[in-house]
């Protein structure tokens, strides 16, 4: 819903205060002017830096006194229409007993002479005495018609237009920027390339990513081709991803999948590679980031990542190892007042329902110490089980890193239970040793050794339960000999 409609009917229903949230005021207050010039509503803005703008000009209000410029409204208050006022980042004085009180005069009078205040602010932090007296309005990123029209006004030449395959790409790079940051894109991208190109986006989207600290683009160049085995979670995620209609036609999308295996497997190699093989961006969401030190910071942080997330559609939305970040749910009302609790409903609210292109991929080391709800049908399409890999996959993997750290086919060293990232780490100590591999391996300890008890408790939870990442179907785990000699060595070492 635009920014505009909303206010229409918040002010009809005489919603005294207001809180936008909004990283584009210029754009914001642009809408709220034209939309009280068709109303006829008094419109007065006040900031610390020019002090009260009216229609008809400053007025006597202090520019550095925000109480006087609070009451002020009164003044443009008239029986037959409403007023308007808009306080730009004023969430900066909220730490004021006299401007808090203001405030809360000034909104409960606003119902008697329809006067409104607007507090207009990148951020939302309202104070408790102030919470109930305020609903927010998110100010939405601009969708793909918007940018597409953004573009045209920046690339007024001919041949600055790309043409509409390559204008599907720029979109895409787009999403997700801001009205201020796409225009800027497009004009960098007129400067380095004299036509508009997704190159200049993707370099500002990164960095407009990174400025935020909720969301990382992962800029790698990994793909499929690079992962040895896994072959059907590969093919079960080229399908979902193909979006296929059903019979009636409507478009069915993927929601993504949970990946749960032995550290070292392929899980986070995999989330990173699957935007590079189906052409989308990869966003990876630290949810420890999400956690802000003031109140209602972290709320706040997390609506604003989902947004986010939401607005570069289609897109995949990488969580590594999310049950460090969730681990605390059930304990979280008697040791962090409830945040990580809210967070967690939050996130879960948002895998229900979100309706835009976003496939998750979340990565799980331990699931038992995930809270049961995270996993249930609907917010994934499947969970996985990433196995210690079999020998033919580990021969692949083998010529795989053969091939990247130019190493000469050789004999190969005893690699039973190794995972991908032992042997590639084998591959990568005989290059940097100039050492054969045989010799190299004495410096490999593999997982399946120094946490064998894991490993297999891991394995026998996950059979039955989950869908094997290699075959086609459930997981089924069979005992194998070296699980048996494991199991003696433990007893041994313990007599």
């Amino acid at each position: 819903m635009s920014l505009s409609k909303q206010l229409c009917e918040y002010i009809a229903a005489a919603f005294t205060g207001l809180w936008i949230q909004s990283f584009e005021h210029q754009d914001a207050m642009t809408e709220i002017a034209r939309l009280s010039k068709e109303k006829n509503w008094s419109l007065a803005v006040w900031d610390i830096d020019r002090g009260l703008q009216t229609g008809s000009g400053p007025a006597a209000a202090g520019a550095s006194d925000p109480v006087a410029a609070i009451k002020s409204i009164n003044a443009l208050a008239s029986q037959d229409g409403s007023a308007l006022l808009v306080l730009p980042n004023f969430h900066k004085f909220l730490q004021s007993a006299e401007v808090i009180q203001a405030l809360a005069h000034q909104i409960q009078q606003g119902k008697t002479n329809r006067t409104f205040v607007i507090i207009l602010s990148p951020v939302v932090q309202i104070p408790v005495e102030l919470e109930r007296q305020f609903v927010i309005i998110e100010h939405d990123l601009p969708n793909r018609q918007q940018l597409q029209e953004i573009a045209a006004g920046v690339a007024t030449e001919p041949g600055e237009m790309p043409e509409d395959s390559e204008l599907e790409r720029l979109m895409d790079a787009s999403a997700g920027l801001s009205r201020y940051e796409a225009e800027g894109a497009y004009s960098l991208s007129l400067v380095r390339h004299g036509k508009l190109q997704p190159q200049a986006v993707w370099e500002l989207k990164s960095q407009a990513l990174k400025q935020s600290g909720l969301l990382t683009l992962n800029r790698g160049e990994e793909r499929f081709n690079d992962l040895g085995g896994l072959e059907a979670m590969k093919d079960f995620c080229k399908k979902a991803l193909q979006g296929q209609a059903n019979n009636n036609g409507s478009h069915v999308t993927a929601r993504g999948i949970l990946l749960l295996g032995v550290a070292g497997t392929g899980k986070s190699a995999f989330a990173r590679a699957l935007g590079n093989e189906t052409g989308r961006p990869t966003l990876i969401l630290d949810v420890g980031s999400l956690l802000g030190s003031l109140v209602g910071q972290s709320e706040s942080n997390i609506r604003q990542a989902l947004r986010i997330i939401d607005a570069m559609a289609p897109c995949v939305a990488f969580l590594d190892e999310v049950e460090k970040a969730l681990s605390g749910v059930a304990s979280s009302g008697q040791t962090d007042s409830g945040v990580t609790a809210r967070l967690f409903g939050s996130f879960l609210t948002w895998l229900s329902d979100h309706q835009t292109d976003v496939f998750v991929v979340a990565t799980c080391n331990d699931i038992s110490k995930l809270p049961p709800e995270f996993a249930r049908a609907e917010r994934f399409d499947g969970i996985f089980f990433l196995d210690l890999p079999s020998v033919v996959e580990r021969r692949s993997i083998w010529q795989l890193y053969l091939s990247k750290f130019g190493l000469p086919e050789q004999p190969l060293p005893a690699d039973t239970d190794w995972t991908g990232a032992e042997i590639k780490s084998c591959c990568r100590l005989a290059r940097l040793l100039g050492v054969p591999l045989i010799e190299a391996a004495r410096n490999v300890v593999p997982v399946a050794v120094t946490a064998a008890e894991s490993v297999d408790r891991l394995r026998t939870w996950a059979s039955g339960r989950c869908l094997s990442a290699t075959m086609p179907g459930i997981y089924m785990h069979t005992r194998t000999a070296s699980d048996t000699s494991r199991r003696r060595v433990s007893r041994a070492s313990t007599n």
